[in-house]
């Protein structure tokens, strides 16, 4: 016999208490409606969770809504039970709206779910995959123009900082070269020590088998120069400094002292992004020669260690393999990185709102950008320097 009656009469109620406190959940799927009734409160539930566990009757295909006028009082618990019984309910159809319900629970529960009336939809829709491409890829096309366009903002800023020298805040330009360049040579200084190492007893490795031991200094002086010098280094300031730039700036927006300093008439780009454009590309350069100088010595370490290519004929060697075009090329790209992690990394700083988590986020996103533009650059350097045949 089914336990669901159409009659209030024969429908379970919910809890043994007596009076206004009985909290009631009645079925009458022939008029296709829900109706509860009652104290919705967490003392008077009990009842009503154990007939919705034990609620096992099928569910009619016709529509089907949930009558809340019979709610008296209603808490937390009892408001997510509702929103429980819904999702239950939903099952097999599109929707099952809630209706009925006076002022006081429906204001609860449109802080719980930011709507009035949910109807939960049944399962998760379906989306075409070439539509997500297409809309991801419509993301990443906007968020170009959107970096371009802040780009060209920085352009303006610089080109009006040209006009008016005066206002380049010299502290704060300072402050950007010591925390991005002297605090970052321990690191750099012992990656491209390691580097130059790999390089020579990879490299060394394959000359000694033909006895040409003496061109590890030509190997090791190119290879760490002309690409590999700039480009880790980039890539480590750009972990290191570019996802710092985004924080700061980022953590700025969240508190809104950015819009602090627009109503107090100061321009955020001059005061913050200028000095760290400024200030990075004035220092990647020296880091980049502080590198050249540590890769090759950890060249020279292990030539002397693995081929017996002895320090003295290291550096007598040097010079004839090593160009001073190879090193201008080297050092010549780095102003270009330098500018690409300043911003990026500004960029991601001045587009974050909303939650420390979208902060997170985008400290990420600046990173990966960063490093992922670094190398598109270094490519095409690569083959322009070629079509010059430098």
């Amino acid at each position: 016999m089914n336990h669901v009656q159409a009659s209030s009469q024969n429908s379970e109620h919910a809890t043994s208490a007596t009076g206004q406190d009985v909290a009631a959940l009645n079925f009458d799927l022939q008029a296709g409606k829900v109706f509860c009734t009652g104290v919705w409160r967490a003392e008077h539930l009990a009842g009503v969770e154990r007939k919705l566990a034990d609620h096992n009757d099928p569910v009619l295909s016709g529509p089907l809504e949930i009558d809340g006028r019979g709610i008296s009082d209603l808490d937390t618990a009892g408001a997510l039970l509702l929103l429980r019984l819904q999702r239950h309910l939903t099952k097999g159809r599109d929707c099952v709206p809630l209706r009925g319900l006076n002022n006081a629970p429906r204001k609860l529960l449109r802080s719980l779910t930011e709507q009035g009336e949910i109807a939960f939809p049944n399962k998760e829709p379906r989306s075409n995959l070439l539509l997500q491409l297409g809309r991801k890829s419509l993301a990443k096309v906007h968020e170009i123009v959107a970096l371009l366009s802040f780009f060209g903002r920085l352009i303006m800023a610089v080109r009006y900082l040209s006009r008016h020298p005066g206002r380049l805040r010299l502290p704060e330009l300072f402050q950007e070269m010591r925390s991005s360049g002297r605090e970052a040579l321990p690191i750099i200084g012992l990656l491209s020590f390691l580097i130059g190492l790999v390089i020579a007893y990879q490299g060394g490795m394959q000359l000694a088998q033909y006895g040409a031991n003496i061109f590890i200094v030509d190997l090791v002086g190119l290879a760490i120069v002309r690409e590999l010098a700039p480009l880790m280094t980039a890539i480590m300031v750009a972990g290191r400094t570019g996802s710092a730039y985004t924080a700061e700036i980022g953590s700025m927006k969240l508190s809104e002292e950015i819009d602090a300093l627009q109503v107090i008439g100061l321009e955020p780009l001059e005061l913050l992004a200028l000095p760290k454009l400024f200030g990075l590309i004035i220092v990647l350069p020296l880091l980049t020669v502080f590198a050249d100088i540590m890769g090759i010595f950890g060249g020279m370490f292990m030539a002397n260690a693995m081929l017996g290519v002895s320090p003295a004929v290291f550096w007598e060697r040097l010079p004839k393999a090593l160009s001073q075009t190879a090193y201008l090329i080297g050092i010549g790209k780095t102003p270009v990185f330098a500018a690409i992690i300043a911003i990026v990394g500004c960029y991601q700083g001045f587009t974050t709102s909303g939650s420390a988590e979208i902060l997170g986020r985008k400290t990420t996103t600046s990173v990966v950008q960063s490093i992922f533009l670094i190398i598109i650059s270094d490519a095409a350097f690569s083959i322009l320097f070629s079509w010059l045949k430098i």
